[in-house]
């Protein structure tokens, strides 16, 4: 498994949708929104194709984001945030963009927010994780 500079990958037990889920009812708990739900292989499946599954989540708090668009507005690229999950050869992942990194790319001179969002993602990751029934 390759791990792309500035992304946290993680091994996780439970089904991409799954996990997606725990992610998300994280994220919005902790005030962010979501904007959307992709799932490639119900798409894949529509489209007369097969896939393992995989999931992408995007979300943010535009009240933040917004705030690093008028400082850098490339970071948009990059904005909202978003959480993968997928299963590859029998095994399932989780990753989203450090948000460090994006900052780094980016240039982005907002520190606060950058720390406040790391901490909420490791945080639904966390939640992700686990194996246990909710």
């Amino acid at each position: 498994m390759i791990k792309p500079k500035g992304m946290a990958v993680f091994k996780i037990q439970l089904p991409p949708l799954e996990a997606i889920e725990r992610f998300r009812s994280t994220v919005e708990a902790s005030g962010m929104k979501v904007f959307t739900l992709i799932n490639f292989a119900a798409d894949a499946k529509n489209a007369g194709l097969s896939m393992e599954d995989a999931v992408l989540l995007i979300f943010g708090n535009p009240k933040v984001g917004t705030l690093l668009l008028i400082d850098a507005p490339q970071s948009g690229i990059d904005l909202p945030l978003k959480a993968f999950a997928w299963t590859h050869q029998g095994k399932h992942w989780l990753s989203y963009n450090e948000p460090a990194y994006i900052a780094r790319r980016h240039g982005l001179s907002i520190a606060g927010p950058i720390q406040k969002m790391s901490k909420a993602l490791r945080h639904a990751a966390t939640a992700a994780l686990r194996n246990e029934a909710s």
